[in-house]
Order: C-alpha cells, then sequence, then structure tokens
C-alpha cells in the first residue's frame, strides 16, 4: 500500500467510528493510535514522530483561549437558573400579547437577549420551554409552530455571542475571538428578522395559529408592565456590553481592554450579581453550575485531546494533501467549495456534536479555505451558522430532546391538558430549519453580512509607496581661518605646486 491512499482509508474509519456510537474522544484516539503504529511499521514516518505526540497535547492543552469555555459555562449556568428567563418572558409575553402572534415575537426576543448572555442551548430551551409552552397551549397557539419557535429560539444561542461555537472556532482557525464576534452578529440579527417574518407571515395567512392574548390575562400596564421589561433587559444589557466590549466582540468598538478569558471570568461575576438582584443565589445554585461546568469541560478536553491524536497522524500521512487536491478542485471556486463543504457539515449535524465537528472537521477545512483566498472570519461565522440546525435536525436534533422531556414533565405535573405529540415536534421543526439553512446560503452569497461589522483591513500597495528624503534647512557655517574655506585653499595651493612640478620636467 502506498501513503498517498492511507488518508482515504483513514478518514473512512473515522466515519466509521463515529457510527458505531461509542464516545467519540476515545474513539478518535483508538483510531489515530492504531493509524500511528501501522504507519510506523510501513516506513511511512520514524517512530520519533509519534513520540512528539505529548508534547503536543500539552501544548494545546496550555492554550490560555480555551479557559474560556469554563468560564461562559458558568457565566451561561448561572443565568439559567437566577429568574432573568422567566421574568423577560413574562413582561415581554405581556407587552406583545394584543398582537397576533405576540407570544411568538417574545420568545423569539427574549430567545436571542438570553442567548447574548447566557450562551448554552440545553438551559435556554428548557427554560423557555417551562414558561411558554404552557401559556402558547393555553391561548390555542398551534402546537407545531409553538413547539418550533421554542426550539429555534434557544438554538440561535449558537449563533449570538458569546456562543462557545465561535470560541472554539476562533482557537481552530487561528483568529481573533473578538473578531469572530463582530462577524457573527450580523447573520444573528438577520435570523432574528427571518424569524420575526415569518411569524408576521403567519399571523396573516393563517391568524388562528398565532392568536392575540385576551385583555383579561394581561395582568401588568403602563408603566408597571415597561419597568419589568427594563428590569430584565437593562441589566442584561450591561452584561453583555461589559463582557463582549472589553474584548472588541461589539461593533463600532475597535480596542479590546481583556482578553476572552478575562471577559468570561468578568461575566461569571455579573452573573452572580444578577443571580443576587433576583434573590436566586444559593449554595445549591452555584455548586449545580460549578457541576456542569466541570462536565462540560471535561468532554471538550477529552475530544480536544482524541481529535489531537488522529489530526496528528492524519497530517503525517500528507492527509492535509488529500482534502487539499479532494476540495481545491471543485467545480465553481469558492461558492461552489463552500456549498459542498456546507452540506457536508450538515449531514455531520445529524450524528456529532459542534464540539466534535469543530475540533475533528475544521482543522481539515481550514487551511484549504484560507489557500483558496477566503476571510476565515466569513468561513467559521457560515459553519456557525451551519451548525446550529444540529440542534433542529428531526430526528436526531438535542433541542427536540429537549422539548420532548419538558413536555412530558408538563404532562405529568398538568400544566399542560393534553400530551404533546412527537410529530408535532419533529414536524414543526421543518420550517425552523429551512430558515436556517436560507441564512446560510445567505452568508454565502452576501459576505457582506459577516464582514461589515469588522475592521476595515488596510491595504498597503507597495509599488506606489514614495519615499522621500529629509531635506536640510540649515545654513551653510561661515568661513573661518580653522574652518572648510582654509581646507579648501590650502588644497588649492598644493595641487598648483604639484602641476609646477610636473610641467618643470
Amino acid at each position: 500500500m502506498e501513503m498517498e491512499n492511507f488518508a482515504p482509508i483513514m478518514f473512512a474509519g473515522l466515519v466509521v467510528v463515529m457510527l458505531i456510537g461509542f464516545p467519540v474522544a476515545f474513539s478518535l484516539a483508538a483510531l489515530g493510535l492504531f493509524s500511528g503504529f501501522f504507519a510506523i511499521e510501513m516506513g511511512w514516518f520514524p517512530a520519533s514522530f509519534m513520540a512528539n505526540l505529548p508534547l503536543n497535547i500539552f501544548g494545546i492543552l496550555s492554550n490560555d483561549l480555551l479557559l474560556a469555555i469554563p468560564f461562559f459555562t458558568f457565566m451561561g449556568a448561572i443565568l439559567e437558573k437566577c429568574g432573568l428567563a422567566e421574568d423577560m418572558l413574562d413582561s415581554m409575553g405581556q407587552l406583545f400579547g394584543p398582537v397576533k402572534g405576540g407570544l411568538g415575537y417574545s420568545v423569539i426576543i427574549v430567545g436571542f437577549i438570553l442567548g447574548a448572555i447566557t450562551g448554552t442551548v440545553a438551559g435556554q430551551v428548557i427554560a423557555m420551554a417551562l414558561i411558554s409552552l404552557p401559556v402558547m397551549i393555553r391561548y390555542g397557539y398551534n402546537m407545531r409552530y409553538a413547539t418550533g419557535v421554542l426550539a429555534a429560539s434557544g438554538t440561535i444561542t449558537q449563533l449570538v455571542p458569546p456562543s462557545l461555537v465561535l470560541v472554539v472556532l476562533a482557537d481552530q482557525l487561528g483568529r481573533s475571538v473578538g473578531d469572530m464576534y463582530k462577524g457573527a452578529w450580523g447573520p444573528s440579527i438577520l435570523q432574528i428578522a427571518i424569524f420575526a417574518l415569518y411569524t408576521f407571515a403567519l399571523s396573516v395567512v393563517k391568524p388562528s395559529h398565532v392568536p392575540g392574548v385576551p385583555r383579561e390575562a394581561r395582568t401588568l400596564n403602563g408603566w408597571a408592565l415597561w419597568r419589568k421589561c427594563l428590569r430584565g433587559i437593562i441589566p442584561s444589557a450591561v452584561l453583555i456590553f461589559a463582557v463582549l466590549g472589553s474584548m472588541g466582540g461589539l461593533p463600532g468598538i475597535n480596542t479590546a481592554i481583556a482578553t476572552p478569558t478575562e471577559a468570561g471570568a468578568m461575566g461569571c461575576v455579573g452573573a452572580l450579581m444578577l443571580a443576587a438582584m433576583h434573590k436566586r443565589l444559593t449554595k445549591d445554585l452555584i455548586w449545580e453550575a460549578m457541576t456542569g461546568t466541570m462536565r462540560l469541560t471535561a468532554m471538550v478536553v477529552f475530544i480536544l485531546i482524541g481529535s489531537r491524536v488522529f489530526s496528528m497522524v492524519f497530517q503525517g500521512v500528507d492527509g492535509a494533501k488529500w482534502v487539499e487536491h479532494l476540495l481545491s478542485q471543485l467545480p465553481g471556486g469558492q461558492v461552489g467549495f463552500l456549498i459542498v463543504v456546507n452540506i457536508f457539515v450538515f449531514f455531520l449535524a445529524f450524528f456529532l456534536d459542534f464540539f466534535e465537528i469543530a475540533f475533528i472537521i475544521i482543522p481539515m477545512l481550514g487551511p484549504v479555505a484560507e489557500k483558496m483566498g477566503i476571510d476565515l472570519i466569513w468561513f467559521g461565522v457560515l459553519l456557525c451558522v451551519n451548525m446550529q440546525t444540529s440542534f433542529m435536525h428531526p430526528p436526531f436534533g438535542f433541542a427536540l430532546f429537549y422539548l420532548r422531556g419538558i413536555a412530558d414533565t408538563l404532562f405529568k405535573e398538568k400544566r399542560i391538558e393534553k400530551p404533546v405529540k412527537s410529530s408535532d415536534i419533529y414536524l414543526g421543526s421543518i420550517p425552523w430549519v429551512i430558515m436556517q439553512l436560507i441564512l446560510v446560503a445567505i452568508v454565502i452569497f452576501v459576505p457582506q453580512t459577516v464582514t461589515m461589522f469588522l475592521d476595515k483591513e488596510v491595504v498597503v500597495d507597495i509599488d506606489k509607496v514614495v519615499i522621500e528624503a529629509p531635506v536640510d534647512d540649515t545654513p551653510p557655517a561661515e568661513p573661518t581661518l580653522d574652518g572648510p574655506a582654509d581646507a579648501n585653499k590650502s588644497s588649492d595651493d598644493e595641487q598648483k605646486k604639484m602641476d609646477e612640478l610636473f610641467k618643470t620636467k
């Protein structure tokens, strides 16, 4: 067997071990070690190549940027349980209640705000479903719309800064987290607009599916209602500005005064303060948040180690060249490459978590995209838009699983009169997945949706650079007996003497 034929075999083996269902981190490590020992036996690289593995692993684990993951996770875990979601959903629901589809608008807006301060999907979907699903069912909302909008508004957390996906993508692509956050704001706002437009269209075409809330159900009016809305929005806005603004992750802010890790630590302090403001800061809350953070961080670290073992051996057998030759020859240039890659990632997301995709697939695709002249911030945000669909794929989407569990709990507690059918959850998700794919197409063909908020790159044309020598405006020195004038005179006298001497000869 030739070495150039082994890279496709390794990639096929990667697909097989992922489909087996065994934990991906350990499957990747086992496949990488087996392939490495086989390559040594075949003489494709020396045994000392594998000796670099421990140093390689310790090198990536010492990356300070990855410390931002536990900080942002802890911040999100605190905010999930501090009562902020309940207050915002209640106040927004009453504010938009008179409008047809008003509860849908409130879920979309609150999902966007919570996504900008929590960065986690599971808690957001669970919190919003516990609060809003009984209310939407009580006032006659279509079941498929209700389940779909709750799941989709929770998954937008994957795209809205400070998303953990964007942190990992920035690390894998070698780009600034602040720039990745800036690039994500355009698609995030556009996604919210698409969701709201769909809700409005549904209220026009089928108003019975999204009725308004009756007047007798609205307990707050006037300044009392606005005060409750602002009580949730203002602290959230302050926390967003403090965390994202300090690291240069907001449009218009070009200077970062904190690293992502420092901004995450500041966000944890802000989350604890918000929990204290809502009188929810307890020992049990902190313990649950720390436990959840520990589990997620451990999972990320093991996936990172397994993917590093596999990718190092894959690089050693020239797998990067194989991937480059395979993808760079696609028809359509950059657009063709992006379409094929996004179709590939879309189907991978049926089976893999976004962390697994980011650590396994992105290191293969990033160098190819850079060689093709694709802006890696645009590329990373585009893949993030695509990967949010991984939570919505029927029947594998995790957001749908969370929603299924919450619906069963609500029925057992008799907060809803009849059980929610699985068919309603799965069929209800399809329009929202289509809207997410529409956003993928928009970002591919209109890259300005990502780049419009980025700092403009300064391009210097070397051929037009002009270097001017400085002009000395100092007046010449007056001649003196010992100055340059006397020196010139003596040299002239010596020259005359030499000329007379030669004439004499």
